[in-house]
């Protein structure tokens, strides 16, 4: 067995080479299907011409995340059961995008949810929520890149910062070169890669320490489960109260609703049809791996338990790969870190594209409509490889854990953008005026919570509650719909304030967007519904507000 603090490859030149062609294949993949990009919607939403089975592979694998390999293992080494419970609520969010507005959005004609905003709720709301999603996106692909680069460290015996300049630099510009055709046809190879990498080896690292059931790992590591209880009785234990788990719903469920390089992959799709048959795969993959993931997460606490393996606070983010270094030949542990390094390119694709997007799309187009296509495109070029070079430049002082900012950028977008999205969706009566204060009252309650802005001012106390946002966004999230409804009731109510909104345009939007070509007053305009929201978000918020007691 290796030295706990020596966990590396004893050949790096291996992991470089495996590393090295899957690059190289990224960016041959990439430069062919954006050579004919002439517009933003090529560069976007690939044409909108994608197909289920790539688009739904795409859709997972944006999902997956380098958390996938590195940070939900190590929290499930932390938390045990209770994370589970936890990550399981993410699988939701990309059917009910579908379900809640995906397929109203893209009937519209919308390249991303804050397109939606703007033609919803005018410029100015736009662009607030085109801020806050740049901060989104940022924050997500800071996890991603510093992901990367403590992999490209620890691993190959690359020094933190060279990784994350050399190989930031690379990804940022794979991602400029390929465009949404590149990013989505790249994202369902990654997708294989990051299926086949991460099962093949957890049976074998299960068949090593005994289990039966190594031959499908997703499901049969349960006949390891009489051996966890008997050597660690405390693993299945919930130990957080009600309200942990129920805040995970505002935090993770409807946060990743308003994560807008998930919505983006919605529009890629051919036609409805097609995205519809898209979330069929989605869920399928997504499952297959994320149950494999739990398998590895509950592997990696058995062997530290019964095996003698003994893993430092400090190398918790490195369970996948040590294990693989433990149980398996050096070959495929190499194979594995391209499945790692496979998780982080597809993440940051979309979250570079959706930075590309905001930038060029939903403010610069916005301020002026009128700008030449080639110089739109241009901009958008320059955006996604400026978010890169940000990330990259943020990740030198990286936070403690590669997880905690990635699940942060969940609760801001489900404050920030979600509850606009929802309510605009379903609700006539939601304006301008209300998006702009929930927008920003409710962001602003957020960021002022978090650890990273102000660590005195928490909920809970609880590093790992505080930092992954579930206490900040059971509080916001509903203050957000709140604001929402209440500010839109108010003030269409105020008539000195009724030529600056645009009630009749909005109900043909939404009628429109909904596939209705008649219009009748009583479709989507239930006082009862907003009011009925208004009084379960504030019970809500006002539980946030009382003892936690953790």
């Amino acid at each position: 067995m290796m030295e706990a603090q020596n966990w590396q490859l004893s050949n790096p030149i291996l992991g470089l080479a495996v590393v090295g062609a899957t690059f190289l294949l990224f960016y041959i993949v990439g430069f062919v299907s954006n050579r004919k990009s002439a517009s933003a919607k090529d560069l976007y939403i690939g044409g909108g011409n994608v197909g289920a089975f790539t688009n739904g592979l795409a859709m997972a694998s944006t999902y997956m995340s380098l958390a996938t390999f590195l940070g939900i293992t190590a929290l499930i080494l932390q938390l045990q059961v209770p994370f589970i419970m936890l990550w399981i609520q993410l699988i939701l969010a990309i059917p009910l995008i579908t379900i809640i507005y995906g397929t109203s959005l893209r009937r519209m004609g919308a390249f991303s949810p804050t397109h939606f905003i703007r033609d919803r709720y005018g410029v100015t709301a736009s662009i607030i929520a085109a801020l806050f999603m740049i901060l989104v996106s940022i924050m997500y692909a800071l996890g991603q890149m510093i992901g990367i680069a403590i992999t490209f460290e620890t691993l190959l015996g690359i020094p933190y910062l060279t990784g994350l300049f050399v190989f930031g630099i690379l990804i940022v510009g794979y991602i400029t070169i390929g465009g949404m055709a590149g990013a989505t046809n790249n994202a369902a190879i990654q997708m294989v890669i990051i299926a086949l990498m991460f099962i093949i080896p957890l049976g074998a690292i299960m068949k090593a320490v005994g289990a039966d059931g190594w031959y499908f790992p997703p499901l049969f590591y349960s006949d390891m489960v009489p051996a966890m209880l008997e050597s660690l009785p405390t693993f299945f234990d919930y130990q957080f109260s009600p309200k942990w788990y129920f805040s995970i719903i505002p935090a993770l469920t409807i946060g990743a609703l308003g994560l807008p390089h998930l919505a983006m992959r919605v529009y890629t799709a051919s036609n409805l049809k097609s995205a519809r048959s898209a979330m069929v795969w989605f869920a399928f993959i997504l499952g297959l791996v994320f149950s494999a993931t739990y398998a590895m997460g509950f592997v990696g606490v058995y062997a530290t338990a019964t095996q003698g393996l003994t893993i430092s606070e400090g190398d918790a983010d490195k369970l996948t790969i040590i294990l693989n270094l433990v149980y398996n030949p050096e070959w495929v542990t190499a194979l594995v870190i391209a499945g790692a390094i496979s998780a982080g390119l597809s993440t940051l694709s979309g979250n570079l594209l959706a930075i590309g997007a905001l930038i060029s799309q939903d403010i610069i187009a916005t301020l002026k409509p009128n700008i030449p296509q080639r110089l739109s495109l241009r901009i958008g070029f320059i955006a996604i490889f400026a978010g890169g070079l940000v990330s990259i430049l943020l990740a030198i002082q990286p936070p403690a854990f590669l997880v905690v900012s990635i699940l942060w950028a969940f609760g801001l977008a489900g404050v920030t953008n979600a509850p606009l999205i929802i309510v605009g969706v379903w609700w006539k009566e939601a304006n301008k005026f209300g998006a702009i204060v929930a927008s920003v009252v409710g962001g602003a309650i957020y960021i002022i919570v978090s650890p990273f802005v102000f660590p005195s001012i928490v909920l809970t106390g609880h590093g790992v509650t505080d930092g992954m946002g579930l206490s900040g966004a059971m509080l916001a999230v509903p203050i957000s719909f709140i604001l929402l409804i209440v500010v839109s009731y108010i003030t269409n109510r105020m008539p000195g304030l009724q030529s600056k909104l645009t009630k009749q345009s909005d109900i043909e939007l939404i009628e429109r967007i909904h596939g209705w070509k008649d219009i009748k007053s009583y479709r989507y305009n239930s006082t009862v519904g907003a009011g009925i929201t208004v009084v379960v978000s504030s019970a809500v918020a006002i539980w946030a507000l009382m003892p936690w007691g953790m």
